[in-house]
């Protein structure tokens, strides 16, 4: 009997420590997020925010040891990437360029790392343990990299305007060349974790992701290929992508299963994406954890659906 007792204390102390350590792992890759920019925000003044592109690329955290992905991965980068590189933690985008989203994913979420990684750079935008203001941390990150001396790590430029007009003609120009948006973060704010009301993105469009649970075969130019996906989003909006793709992608199409990241420009009457138009695939070591969580159910739900509606049609036919 005292045995039994002594095993079940050591069962609930190692289950302490255990979720201890599952806390601490959460805690050290919680993240600011960005809120969207809107006509509310207008009336905001643009000098008291820092301005800088918002870049396609993987999301990353350096813990001062190894690399993470947004959702706590390690990233298998080579040794001679991370070489010398501050024992400081840094939150940044792996990134290749613009519009090189899938050739970057392939490059840092692979596990076994190769000579590719020497394109890639480490586009450092904030600190996430410096209790200082933004304005200050960005410094602090100049500072940071300069004494590094590291080409693979590179601090993000920040830069200030002075109005709205000028804000529109910045993100117009960063569109023209191919870039995706921009971001605004107030000088005087503090690091948050969670979503932030001080730091904005501007896009001229909005993108999401989508699970793809069906593919629908293409008419006219398209017949022998990819006319449109069935998709689903995690909050259970289904609808149709059927611009976007090449016709590479269109004859070797996202597998059923796998998320796609699309653009859309707002909302029709009935809650689906206006204009939604196919991006990218989404990895899925790159998939945020409700995404996760929600990625077994869909395609089990839909061919559900389809063994009923196949069962009912045969049964009329009957």
């Amino acid at each position: 009997m005292k045995t039994n007792k002594m095993v079940l204390i050591w069962i609930a102390v190692l289950s302490l420590l255990l979720c201890d350590v599952s806390s601490a792992g959460m805690l050290n890759n919680a993240q600011q997020l960005a809120s969207r920019y809107t006509v509310s925000h207008q009336s905001v003044k643009i000098s008291d925010y820092l301005v800088s592109e918002k870049l396609d690329g993987i999301r990353a955290r350096w813990t001062g040891e190894e690399l993470l992905t947004r959702t706590g991965h390690p990233i298998s980068a080579p040794e001679w990437f991370t070489q010398s590189w501050p024992r400081k933690m840094l939150d940044g985008e792996l990134w290749l360029g613009r519009g090189k989203f899938e050739e970057t994913a392939s490059i840092v979420l692979s596990d076994t790392p190769d000579e590719r990684w020497r394109t890639i750079t480490f586009m450092v935008f904030d600190m996430p343990h410096s209790k200082q203001t933004f304005e200050k941390r960005v410094d602090e990150i100049k500072r940071i990299i300069a004494k590094t001396k590291s080409s693979a790590l590179m601090a993000i430029p920040q830069y200030g305007l002075d109005t709205h007009e000028a804000l529109q003609a910045a993100l117009n120009k960063i569109t023209d060349a191919g870039g995706e948006g921009l971001m605004l973060h107030y000088r005087h704010a503090r690091y948050t974790h969670g979503r932030s009301s001080h730091l904005l993105k501007l896009k001229k469009h909005e993108d999401s992701e989508a699970k793809v649970i069906a593919h629908i075969k293409g008419k006219g130019k398209f017949k022998s290929m990819l006319g449109s996906l069935l998709v689903q989003t995690a909050e259970g909006v289904q609808f149709k992508l059927g611009t976007g793709f090449s016709n590479e992608e269109r004859l070797h199409p996202p597998h059923i299963g796998q998320w796609v990241t699309y653009k859309y420009y707002g909302y029709t009457g009935t809650g689906k994406p206006r204009f939604a138009s196919f991006m990218h695939v989404r990895p899925q070591k790159d998939l945020q954890h409700n995404i996760r969580a929600f990625n077994e159910q869909v395609p089990n739900e839909h061919r559900t659906r389809q063994r009923k509606k196949h069962s009912n049609k045969k049964h009329r036919d009957e």
